[in-house]
């Protein structure tokens, strides 16, 4: 039995008639469910059905226009342990990740305190469209929890992806989530993430496309299951929400460094995710450098190795995690920096693997080892992907415990 508080947010799809399913399905479980709906959702599923199924009654408005009484969205998002908005529209999604708080369900969207998921479900169109796609990534990226569209047949006639996910389907996300071991509890993880940028002058840099999303998808990861995270990261546009993640920002690889090198010590688990600029000018300009000739040089010297550095004062009872993003004879590199610079596997990604690399939702890896064959993964949403490396690390660490290398 479950028995949690669970709102559930039902937007304005077609998909909103299989909300009752998630009602009931909830209720044989134990929880007590309290449904908001949008004023659209009310012309695909009844407020009468939903409170019978609920016990509750429905909240639509602020207020009750017939009494006066007040339903506090405030008062909602502290009394659910989940609020879970199913069927989440593409209108809703856009609401959402740009804060508009122009209805009861989204209002308390921006109170809630618990944890929040969302089922998107729209044509395929829209699905696919960057705008629709940028909502939901920025969703993801706030720490909310996407339970992904599947494919099949549309409400248009269309085939493609776009379906909300079946009511079993998303109360089972619901149910692994509050059953979910906390597998890292007092365990001290240091992430790097995102790029380096290595000074010019006060106007030009040196650095890469790197957007951080990996790394940050590994420390939220490790974070909901229990561990404390130090993540270093360089500059990036993603932000962090879970109280288990201590963020330090920095700019340059010297700066990644010093802080890396400071938790180090301290920490059961490292990995190198960041994207560490390989050189750095010999000088760095304090005014902007004025174009003045055909020909300009610039000298370079080489970055601190960050994860060369810390695998050489590794110990034993560490787990230190690289990454490498390779082009060409993939493998045969990773292995080379899985020996030069200690660590106990290496992600790979190749830039020929399409949507993987830097600046994608999703990503392609293949874990590199000493002691066992590569594990390929298909392409999946990085969120997917750390989780496949959160995996890969707990069984490190349980071979180690068992006495094994």
């Amino acid at each position: 039995m479950l028995k949690k508080n669970i709102l559930l947010g039902i937007t304005g799809g077609i998909a909103a008639y299989k909300a009752a399913i998630i009602v009931r399905l909830l209720i044989k479980l134990g929880c007590n469910v309290k449904v908001v709906l949008s004023e659209k959702a009310k012309h695909f599923i009844t407020p009468l059905t939903l409170a019978t199924l609920s016990k509750n009654p429905i909240l639509v408005d602020f207020f009750d226009p017939e009494n006066g009484s007040w339903n506090s969205h405030v008062d909602l998002g502290l009394w659910a342990d989940a609020y879970i908005i199913a069927p989440a529209t593409a209108n809703s999604l856009s609401k959402m990740a740009l804060g508009v708080a122009d209805n009861l369900l989204l209002t308390t969207y921006l109170s809630a305190r618990c944890p929040v998921f969302f089922a998107p479900t729209m044509d395929l169109d829209m699905y696919k469209h960057p705008a629709t796609q940028k909502n939901i990534n920025t969703l993801i990226e706030r720490g909310n929890i996407c339970i992904e569209a599947q494919s099949g047949e549309l409400a248009s006639g269309l085939e493609g992806k776009g379906r909300m996910a079946e009511p079993d389907t998303i109360v089972r996300k619901i149910t692994d989530f509050f059953e979910a071991k906390l597998d890292f509890l007092n365990k001290n993880v240091l992430i790097t993430a995102g790029p380096t940028y290595e000074h010019i002058d006060p106007v030009r840099f040196i650095g890469n496309y790197s957007s951080g999303k990996m790394g940050f998808a590994i420390a939220q990861e490790f974070a909901n299951r229990g561990a404390n995270v130090t993540l270093v990261s360089g500059p990036v546009n993603i932000s962090t929400i879970n109280n288990n993640i201590n963020r330090i920002d920095v700019t340059s690889a010297n700066e990644m460094y010093e802080q890396a090198e400071k938790h180090f010590h301290n920490a059961n688990i490292a990995v190198f995710a960041a994207a560490v600029a390989d050189y750095m000018p010999v000088i760095q300009a304090d005014e902007k450098i004025k174009k003045s000739s055909e020909n300009f040089t610039l000298q370079l010297k080489k970055t601190p190795d960050i994860a060369k550095l810390l695998g050489e004062i590794k110990r034993n009872d560490q787990i230190n995690v690289g990454f490498a993003l390779e082009t060409n004879d993939e493998v045969v590199n990773a292995k080379e920096k899985l020996i030069k610079k200690n660590f106990d596997f290496v992600v790979l990604n190749s830039l020929k693997d399409e949507g993987a690399g830097f600046n994608h939702d999703t990503n392609k890896i293949t874990i590199i080892s000493n002691n066992a064959k590569p594990i390929m993964y298909p392409l999946k949403s990085k969120q997917q992907v750390a989780v496949d490396i959160v995996n890969n690390i707990f069984k490190k660490i349980t071979s180690i415990q068992n006495g094994q290398k």
